[in-house]
This record gives structure tokens, C-alpha cells and sequence, in this order.
């Protein structure tokens, strides 16, 4: 490996929320070797209708890619590394189209741990209490979320990702009909 290579700037981007029934996406970005982190937030609101449907969120994610650049300024010779989760594919094009090298990958260590506990942290924010974010014998934590929201569906349907074909078409009736039942 020549020393060039070596102090090739990368800068790896992860998103975290994705698969989560509620909220949006958090999407971060570490500036190696230099450490420095960017996070943003997509809203929830671009989960939703009528946004959900145009794939606004791909556009945010895009215009968080844009800010990013202007902030860290990388040169031509910078490697971005995305995870290839698919609401980071407008990211992926539109680093390519500037001409940056990019990287389809599976982000791991630091990167991975400060997007996730972001997107936790936004949970609690909202109202989920600690003990429902965290893993209970085995379950996943879109059923924690679920469960969650189907403690107060009507005041807490505002946070979930509505756009979502199974929302409507299986999850809001489990949610209101759990709902009922507990009542």
C-alpha cells in the first residue's frame, strides 16, 4: 500500500431507523481520520403521506449528502464508504455524479454505534420509555415500537411512518384493535 493510499481521506455514511415503525431516519457521517461526526435527521413527516409516496426522503437524504460535502470539504481523491441501505442510494448517485469514489458497504464499529444510539436517543425524545427500546427475550424492536404505540394509537400515530403500505393495510388495524381489546 503506497503512503498516498494511506492517508486517503475516507468518510463513511449509515443511516439507522429505517426498519423501525416509527419516526424517521437518522443519517450520520464520520470524517476519517480526522473523527469528525455529522448527524441529520429525515423527519417523520417524509414517511407520510403525500411525501412517502413521491420518495421525498430519498431527496432529503440527498440534500443531507449536499450539506455534508460543503461542511467537510473532501477533495476529489476522498473515498466515501455508504452503507447500502436503500434510502442512502440517492446519496451513493449523487456522490458519484461529483465525481467521488464510493463504496457500497456494510458499516460497522463507531460509525454504526453513534447512528444507532442517535435514532434511540430521538425515540426517547418522543416519549418511548427506556425499558421499551430495549430487547426483551429475543424480541426485535419493531415490535417493541408497535407494542408501544399500541399502548395510545390515537396520540401517537402522528410518529409512525404511515406511508408504509403495512400500516395501513395490517399494522393500524392491530394497533386499534389491540387497542380496544385492552381497554
Amino acid at each position: 500500500m503506497s503512503a498516498a493510499s494511506l492517508k486517503r481521506r475516507t468518510i463513511l455514511i449509515d443511516d439507522s431507523g429505517w426498519g423501525d415503525p416509527i419516526l424517521g431516519v437518522v443519517i450520520g457521517l464520520l470524517d476519517l481520520p480526522a473523527g469528525r461526526y455529522m448527524e441529520r435527521r429525515i423527519p417523520v413527516s417524509y414517511f407520510q403521506p403525500p411525501h412517502f409516496e413521491k420518495q421525498e426522503y430519498l431527496d432529503n437524504a440527498v440534500e443531507i449528502a449536499r450539506e455534508a460535502v460543503k461542511v467537510m470539504k473532501p477533495d476529489k481523491d476522498a473515498t466515501f464508504k455508504v452503507c447500502s441501505g436503500y434510502v442512502l442510494s440517492g446519496i451513493r448517485n449523487y456522490l458519484k455524479s461529483l465525481g467521488f469514489k464510493v463504496d457500497e458497504t456494510e458499516i460497522t464499529g463507531d460509525l454504526q454505534t453513534r447512528v444507532e444510539k442517535s435514532f434511540l436517543n430521538w425515540c426517547r425524545e418522543v416519549g418511548v420509555p427506556r425499558g421499551a427500546l430495549e430487547q426483551e427475550s429475543g424480541k426485535p424492536r419493531f415490535w417493541l415500537l408497535i407494542n408501544w404505540v399500541k399502548e395510545k394509537p390515537h396520540l401517537r400515530e402522528h410518529l409512525v411512518k404511515t406511508g408504509w403500505k403495512s400500516w395501513t393495510k395490517k399494522w393500524r388495524d392491530y394497533v386499534y384493535s389491540e387497542s380496544q381489546a385492552s381497554t
